[in-house]
């Protein structure tokens, strides 16, 4: 039980090609940016989610740490991809210390892990609306080893890790603090990282269901350089539209279009499988955020493919950054590759 004031965090995003830190104060009128950063990491130090090489993530840490010149020592950062797990399931209704006994049985028919391997978490949603001796849960289970990873990096690089939570979870957090959703409304967000995109459906501001699908901005990166003969820094600039080759660019338009199609399609069947398994469920709106974001004419060619409106999140839509010394064009040049931190940020130690 923690008495008096909520501590603020530090939010610490560790993707797979850069550490985005994050950390906001909250106020009477809501939220006010104080720090953040973001530094690169080379493309092998995180492989499908799994800590290849920490020395360099810890430097990267450290890195941003410095050049926010942030003072506080909690950290709060997310995980996802093939060691998570995420489950809604019903079960009978019972209290939540009752469910924290039964947990670990309940999980394991669920789960398809070594219930001995996993961390299992869970969030009751209230009773279900078919059923009132039901009880919607939500379940999460995580691999310890890579938790342990995650936990083993922050300490070294002079970090406190309170709370390790998923990013699908951050992402909600950064829509409720920016976007009127509504209670209504059922919305989507995609976070196209470089590896990993996580797709994450709202409903009345909970998650109704998520799912991560293993491809992301990287997959375009290595077309580009394969029909391009660049290499992966020229792909890069190539694919965001910063680098345009006037020979080349029926080339690149060709290859940016039919590797955001394949990528928009995959989002595309997980919103319809979601549509599919659930008694009539429009999604009205999809968010789109992550480096792949900035991939050119992306939301464009997303909207297309849904037919659902797509906006690109401003994570820093409605959090006060004056004072600060943060330019606002940065800021909106980032903005997308932050919303996992910014979300991330919002929790105080001592949260659920």
């Amino acid at each position: 039980m923690m008495l008096g004031k909520k501590k603020d965090v530090i939010g610490l995003d560790i993707g797979s090609s850069s550490v985005k830190l994050v950390e906001l104060k909250e106020g009477k009128n809501g939220y006010k940016l104080q720090n953040l950063a973001i530094s690169p990491l080379p493309p092998e130090a995180i492989v499908d989610g799994a800590l290849m090489d920490s020395a360099t993530i810890i430097d990267t840490i450290r890195d941003v740490i410095a050049t926010s010149k942030t003072k506080l020592k909690d950290a709060v950062t997310s995980v996802s991809g093939h060691s998570v797990i995420v489950k809604k399931i019903s079960l009978p209704l019972m209290t939540e210390a009752e469910l924290e006994e039964s947990i670990q049985w309940e999980a394991e028919r669920y789960i398809p892990f070594d219930i001995n391997d996993v961390n299992i978490d869970f969030q009751i949603l209230g009773t279900t609306p078919e059923n009132p001796e039901a009880m919607d849960v939500v379940l999460v289970a995580a691999k310890k080893d890579i938790i342990n990873d995650y936990i083993s990096v922050i300490m070294e690089s002079g970090l406190n890790p309170v709370i390790i939570d998923l990013d699908s979870f951050a992402l909600e957090n950064m829509l409720a603090i920016n976007y009127e959703t509504g209670e209504e409304m059922t919305v989507a967000v995609a976070n196209v990282g470089a590896t990993v995109t996580n797709i994450d459906i709202i409903k009345n501001n909970t998650s109704a269901f998520t799912r991560d699908i293993f491809k992301g901005g990287n997959q375009i990166t290595e077309e580009i350089q394969r029909q391009m003969h660049a290499d992966h820094e020229e792909a890069e600039k190539i694919k965001v539209g910063t680098k345009i080759d006037v020979t080349s660019q029926p080339i690149v338009q060709n290859v940016l279009k039919t590797a955001s199609e394949s990528l928009a399609a995959e989002i595309g069947n997980s919103l319809d499988f979601f549509q599919s398994t659930t008694t009539y469920e429009k999604i009205g709106k999809l968010y789109l955020s992550g480096g792949g974001s900035k991939i050119k004419d992306f939301d464009s060619i997303l909207q297309q493919q849904i037919g659902i409106p797509v906006e690109v999140v401003n994570p820093f839509k409605k959090i006060d950054y004056s004072g600060g010394d943060f330019d606002l064009e940065y800021l909106r040049e980032i903005g997308p590759i932050m919303a996992v931190g910014v979300g991330l940020a919002s929790r105080k130690v001592g949260d659920r």
